[in-house]
């Protein structure tokens, strides 16, 4: 008599016998609503700059950041996050472009609000790190530190500025203790209960943020170790975790997404607020770098990293790929 509990009565195999069959029994879909777009925009320039070290990404100029905005609302994705990048003569030590209501970020943000209202969300990076000098994420002491509370006091008035601007939801993303509080009591303050707060919970020091420095023209000599988590730990995580939750985060993030999955499925188990994945720009790079060596099928790689992401337990993803991913989603494809 067969046992059907073992071989060679169960086949698995049998549910996968055809395209048909495994997209009706897949456990994990990918749906354009997931993603959202980062999107660079560069202080006077009037065409599109390229960024070597991540190919097919710019930095954008107004205009083209808002047709960028319009092409992810056509395809179907859920949100932008927005990166000022300013004038290289508009930094400093306290990042105070970060703060002017005329800088190249809130410009962008009241820009793509225009341009498409609610139907994206619009989210903006809330750090100082585009803005200093130094390119460190706060201001720093006299030691040379970067200080975590007078840090806080800018985050703060970031928030302000950028809640006028029209943003739907800020991102403070320096990995100074106490951010989301401060930031949450910012925009109570001025009567914006409705922004949310993206929590950059877990961002991990990671040697695979090294092409977003050239995307944002980062002044950074050293490194963040002092404030951004240290790779090998994992229990660190689930503390920050706890304290953004306190302190009133809407949503919460996992930062590197691939090398840090075993993370991010830990903090899908935990929370029961809705949960991003950040695929960072070293991710975005390999896979085009090994794609054009035609060392890899760069289409495929690029579904099988987000669905991984999104198997682990994202909800939202960060991806650069976005908008390309989202049309061909749309495609059937």
């Amino acid at each position: 008599m067969n046992s059907y509990g073992s071989f060679p009565g169960a086949r698995p195999r049998r549910l996968r016998t055809s395209p048909a069959m495994r997209r009706m029994v897949a456990e994990t879909r990918l749906h354009p609503a997931d993603l959202i777009l980062p999107a660079f925009v560069r202080e006077g320039v009037t065409e599109p700059v390229p960024i070597a070290a991540m190919p097919g990404v710019v930095q954008h100029s107004r205009d083209t950041l808002r047709k960028a905005a319009v092409e992810a609302v056509e395809a179907g994705v859920s949100g932008i996050m927005l990166f000022g990048v300013p004038e290289d003569a508009k930094k400093d030590a306290a990042g105070t472009a970060g703060t002017d209501p005329d800088g190249i970020l809130q410009v962008a943000i009241r820009d793509v609000r225009a341009e498409v209202g609610d139907d994206l969300v619009i989210m903006s990076d809330l750090c100082l790190d585009e803005y200093t000098d130094h390119g460190h994420c706060g201001v720093l002491d006299a030691d040379g530190r970067v200080d975590n509370d007078a840090t806080l006091e800018r985050y703060a008035e970031m928030a302000q500025v950028q809640a006028d601007a029209g943003v739907h939801v800020v991102g403070p993303s320096g990995m100074m203790d106490g951010q989301v509080g401060v930031v949450r009591d910012a925009l109570d303050t001025i009567g914006k209960e409705d922004v949310s707060i993206l929590a950059y919970t877990a961002k991990y020091s990671s040697a695979f943020y090294g092409p977003f420095r050239e995307a944002v023209a980062s002044s950074l000599t050293g490194d963040r170790k002092t404030y951004q988590q240290d790779p090998a730990n994992v229990r660190e995580s689930m503390r920050e975790l706890a304290l953004d939750l306190e302190e009133g985060a809407d949503m919460v993030m996992v930062k590197p997404a691939g090398p840090y999955l075993d993370i991010l499925a830990k903090v899908a188990a935990a929370v029961d607020v809705p949960l991003a994945a950040y695929q960072i720009s070293g991710e975005y790079a390999m896979v085009e770098a090994a794609a054009e060596k035609g060392w890899i099928d760069r289409d495929r790689a690029i579904l099988e990293t987000l669905t991984g992401i999104r198997r682990a337990g994202a909800q939202m993803i960060l991806t650069y790929w976005a908008t390309e991913v989202a049309q061909k989603l749309g495609r059937g494809l």
